[in-house]
This record gives structure tokens, C-alpha cells and sequence, in this order.
């Protein structure tokens, strides 16, 4: 996420969403259970049809207008206070509004969603408090407040942990690709080093032993002349021929042995 752009819901994975989905399950068939709940038992049948009616089309339906999205929470809120006010009793009800914070973290960002929770609390601790008196109701009403915190806080650190991995194996599989990236350039560099060495010692082997080849030309020419001419002197030029390629045969073993790799 850019550095400027607005905060984006968190998006759940298939695993959140089944416990959450058994969680709404389970709130719904422990209400109906409930001792409380059979004098008015049809309308908190009808109050939790609705609400999970609703909960599931948002569900499926997550490109709805923001102005939309924020009636929905409104209504569904309502809808809970009204299970509430039923019976307050029923202390199931409340649960309701952590499963309705978890699916504020999947329509809304901060700092939307933290508005969100604050009125679920709100509306959690004020009905528990008029219907219980302040202090009970407010203890009644810890549980479900702090469910109702820390769903939307579980998703938004896994989001961030998400984040940050993926943009650390981005980060890896970037450095290892610029490794393969040097590495390459280095072996590049080392051959065309080898490369440039061997064509300088080619250079001087062929200057070197075409200096000495000539050289040893003029002398057995040098010898066959002075064959005819003088005789004495023929001796002393081939002592120098036979330097001449004994130094050839030295330079040139020196400069072979120099091109092995």
C-alpha cells in the first residue's frame, strides 16, 4: 500500500470466515435455547433471520456503496439492540456485535472501522447498562466490547503480517536475482579479463618468436656465406645459432605455460 493512499479493509481468508461463520452458528442456536427466549421465541426467530439474511448477502456482495454499507451496519446494530431489548437476559445477543465487527474490518478501513466498533461498544455498554444498572451492565458488557476490539485488531496485524512477508520474499527474490545479476557480470569480467591476457601473450609470442625465427635465419644465413668464404669463422656463428634457439625454445615454453588457464 502506497505511502498515500487511504487504508484499505483487510481481506480474510477462507479459514476466518468459517469460524466466524460457526461462531454466528453457534450465537444463533444458543440464543434459541435459551430459557429467555421462548416467551418471544418467533421474533427473535424473525430479528436473527434478517440479521444473518443480511450478513450473508453483504457477504457475497462486497462492491456495494460505501453510504450503503454504513446503513447496514446502522440497521444491523439496531437489529441487535432490538434482540436486546427482548429479553436483557439473553446475554447471547451481544455476540452478535463481534461477528458484525468482523465483517466491518472486511467493508471499511480505518478510520471508519474503529468508528464503527466505538458505537458497537457504545450501544453495547449503554442497553447492558439501562437495562442492568450501570455498574453490572458495564461488567456485563467487557466481553463482548473486547471481542468486539480485538477481531477487527486480530485481522488488521494479520493483514500487516501478510504485508510484510510478501514484500520480504519480494525483497529476497529481488536480492537473489541481482546475485544471479552480478555473479553473471563477474563471470563476464573474468572471461573477458582471460580473454584480454591471452591476446597480449599471443601478441608477444608472435612479436618475440618472429624477432628470434628472423634472427636465426640471418645467422644460418650469416653461416652458409662465410661456409664458402671463411671457414673459421663458422664455428662462432653456430655457437649463435645454437643460443638463439635454445633462447626461443626457453621464451617459448615461458609464454605456453602463461596461456594455460
Amino acid at each position: 500500500m502506497n505511502a498515500g493512499s487511504a487504508p484499505q479493509p483487510v481481506r480474510a481468508g477462507p479459514v476466518p470466515r468459517w469460524a466466524i461463520t460457526l461462531a454466528l452458528a453457534a450465537l444463533v442456536l444458543r440464543t434459541l435455547i435459551n430459557e429467555g427466549t421462548q416467551p418471544r421465541r418467533l421474533w427473535y426467530i424473525a430479528l436473527m433471520a434478517v440479521f444473518v439474511l443480511l450478513y450473508a448477502l453483504v457477504g457475497w456482495q462486497p462492491r456495494v456503496q460505501r453510504t450503503l454499507l454504513h446503513a447496514y451496519l446502522l440497521f444491523q446494530s439496531v437489529l441487535i439492540v432490538a434482540m436486546l431489548t427482548l429479553n436483557p437476559e439473553v446475554d447471547s445477543v451481544t455476540g452478535f456485535f463481534g461477528t458484525l465487527a468482523f465483517q466491518a474490518a472486511l467493508l471499511f478501513g480505518p478510520p471508519a472501522l474503529w468508528i464503527w466498533v466505538g458505537i458497537m461498544s457504545l450501544l453495547t455498554a449503554g442497553s447492558l447498562a439501562l437495562f442492568h444498572g450501570v455498574l453490572e451492565g458495564l461488567a456485563f458488557a467487557m466481553t463482548p466490547i473486547a471481542a468486539s476490539f480485538a477481531l477487527p485488531v486480530f485481522m488488521i496485524v494479520n493483514r500487516e503480517t501478510e504485508v510484510a512477508r510478501a514484500r520480504s520474499q519480494a525483497l529476497l527474490a529481488e536480492v537473489e536475482e541481482r546475485r544471479r545479476e552480478l555473479q553473471s557480470y563477474a563471470e563476464r569480467v573474468e572471461e573477458l579479463a582471460t580473454l584480454r591476457e591471452r591476446s597480449r601473450l599471443a601478441r608477444e609470442l608472435h612479436d618475440s618468436v618472429s624477432q628470434m625465427v628472423f634472427s636465426i635465419v640471418l645467422t644460418t644465413r650469416s653461416a652458409q656465406l662465410l661456409l664458402e668464404g671463411d671457414p673459421q669463422r663458422v664455428r662462432a656463428e653456430l655457437e649463435r645459432l645454437r643460443d638463439l634457439s635454445g633462447g626461443s625454445l626457453k621464451q617459448l615454453r615461458s609464454l605456453i605455460t602463461q596461456l594455460r588457464p
